[in-house]
């Protein structure tokens, strides 16, 4: 099993220069800071769909919300921006980040997790405005809702594409973003199943099989292009912040290193260079 895990993008020592933690642009508080703020705006929205369900007597709709793939990716974003962020505080309090102390299969799971955050946002807004988007929603918190989860959740993961320090995910995440998506294949069949819906027309079988697997097929190809889009762009800005010598915003910590006091970003500079090697 441990010979897995550096292809899950966990090596031994994991993350050595904090790359999830740290941006090339932004100080670690203000990177920390801008997270929960999308994290705390994520949940509002959530929140706010449901009061709104539920004051117009759609409670039935709030109960459904987590057989829509939408939905649950929205939730991932919340989660995903909460724990990113106390992630970042506690390095940029610390100089170490809470993560770098979890187990294996927990830094596994947040680094696919990742991937995750930056790769199905856009298959999220592609699919809605391409397929779904029919007509203009009929009142203002339709349209608001509607804009958050499928247009400013791809704003969400282009901040986490630009602006931290990450390196590109792994291709072994390919097969576990295929996986997910065969998981919530499966979901939309066990809600029809047990609710008497499906979430998205174009899943129904009875409108022809072969068009439920035309669309299967589409979005699967289209979750790889996107995937290999995003690797190239992280790719790219990595390069171009070296380039430019823009390493990083790393906290300011002081620690013994062969008996000098020194701070600690001067540390993971030679760290991080010593790394690229």
């Amino acid at each position: 099993m441990s010979k897995i895990y550096p292809l899950l993008g966990v090596p031994s020592p994991f993350d050595p220069t904090s790359r999830f933690a740290t941006s090339w642009l932004l100080p670690p508080f203000l990177l920390a800071s801008l997270r929960l703020l999308l994290s705390l705006y994520a949940f509002a929205t959530i929140s706010t769909i449901f009061a709104w369900d539920d004051s117009h007597r759609l409670a039935i709709t709030s109960r459904q919300s987590f057989s829509y793939f939408t939905n649950l990716t929205y939730w991932g974003l919340a989660f995903y921006f909460l724990f990113a962020a106390l992630h970042t505080f506690s390095y940029a309090r610390t100089g170490k980040a809470w993560l770098g102390g979890w187990p294996r299969p927990l830094q596994a799971a947040h680094a696919v997790f990742y991937t995750t955050v930056v790769t199905f946002p856009f298959l999220v807004t592609l699919v809605f405005w391409a397929v779904l988007y029919r007509h203009p929603f009929p009142v203002v918190e339709e349209w608001w809702s509607n804009i958050s989860q499928h247009a400013l959740n791809s704003l969400f993961a282009l901040f986490e594409i630009l602006l931290p320090r990450t390196s590109p995910p792994p291709p072994l995440h390919i097969v576990c973003l295929v996986i997910l998506l065969a998981c919530y294949l499966a979901l939309a069949y066990i809600t029809h199943a047990t609710e008497g819906f499906y979430p998205y027309s174009f899943l129904d079988p009875s409108k022809g099989s072969g068009r439920v697997i035309g669309y299967c097929f589409g979005i699967l190809i289209a979750s790889c292009i996107i995937f290999g889009i995003v690797w190239g762009v992280i790719w790219l800005r990595n390069l171009a912040t070296q380039r430019l010598g823009l390493e990083g915003k790393f906290a300011v910590q002081r620690r013994k290193v062969d008996g000098l006091d020194v701070r600690e970003e001067d540390v993971e500079m030679v760290e991080m260079q010593e790394e690229s090697k």
